[in-house]
């Protein structure tokens, strides 16, 4: 017996078949998770047991309301800070590294060593860097600043900011190649008409390159922003989640798995996540990026 199916039918099997298979891992491992992160921040479930003690709205009334939870977004702040200096530094070598010179590429090779190490290895690197016999307060103390050499780690004033100058020095070759890439991007006609009009460096850096890296230099802060909120892995490896060093991020991984106290966490997952978002659309709409930025 022949069975005689449509081309419309075969059609609709072929695009169902080709579907099929990252819809059912979209569900599975995006939205099925989602969905269940949702629940769990109404309840207080411990990870452990299979009851699921509902509390409501009580999750995230005590993330507001304890400064050993939300409060420890201040210590983001000081990557937040690191993370603009680190686009300035990278823009300023990336229009350094754009002119014609014959070391470019070798310059280019070792300012993205740091990148290209391993993240782990970097914070340990530096972790012996900040000892107090380590290299930092050894070459303060040679040349005549040993009053700056401090306990980088253990002094609770400056801990954070050194930290973020790790991710500040692992992370511009990034943002250093993006910016190079979208430099070389930009037409000699538009510098070559620039230069026949007059204009003087600073003007053509002005008028011509930065505008048209507008949309580069959107993404890379928000980036940067999402990131700062997001900081996890240095403090984490480096200071095992000290009070004085915890991000939001590392302090949910503390109440998940230190505490056992699954549905607290749940609720800072997503009070993380709404902040991200709001502040990301925030910073759009001030900076411009509107539906300019993709």
């Amino acid at each position: 017996m022949n069975f005689h199916i449509s081309y419309k039918a075969q059609r609709m099997f072929l695009i169902l078949g080709f579907l099929i298979v990252p819809l059912a891992l979209l569900v599975t491992f995006s939205l099925y998770p989602a969905i269940k992160l949702v629940l769990y921040s109404f309840t207080s479930w411990n990870g452990l047991t299979t009851s699921y003690p509902w509390v409501g709205l009580h999750n995230y009334i005590e993330i507001f309301r304890n400064p050993s939870l939300f409060g420890v977004f201040i210590h983001n702040f000081s990557y937040f800070i690191g993370g603009l200096v680190q686009n300035v530094i990278a823009l300023g070598f990336a229009l350094l590294l754009s002119k014609k010179v014959k070391i470019r590429n070798g310059f280019r090779s070792i300012l993205f060593i740091p990148y290209m190490l391993n993240a782990v290895a970097v914070v340990y690197i530096f972790q012996f860097m900040y000892q107090d016999n380590g290299a930092i307060n050894t070459i303060l103390r040679v040349v005549g600043l040993g009053a700056l050499a401090t306990d980088w780690i253990g002094n609770n004033h400056v801990i954070n900011w050194a930290l973020a100058f790790v991710s500040l020095w692992e992370y511009f070759p990034f943002n250093m190649v993006i910016y190079l890439a979208a430099i070389q991007s930009i037409p000699e006609d538009m510098y070559e008409a620039a230069l026949l009009d007059g204009a003087s460096a600073w003007q053509t850096l002005w008028y011509v390159t930065l505008p048209n890296l507008r949309a580069i230099i959107q993404v890379n802060l928000l980036l940067t922003v999402s990131g700062a909120l997001e900081a996890f892995n240095i403090p984490f490896i480096m200071t095992n989640s000290a009070p004085a060093a915890a991000t939001f991020l590392t302090q949910t991984m503390n109440v998940a798995f230190v505490f056992n106290n699954y549905g607290l966490a749940s609720a800072m997952a997503i009070v993380l996540l709404v902040i991200v978002v709001l502040v990301i659309s925030i910073q759009r709409k001030i900076v411009g990026g509107g539906d300019d930025v993709v």
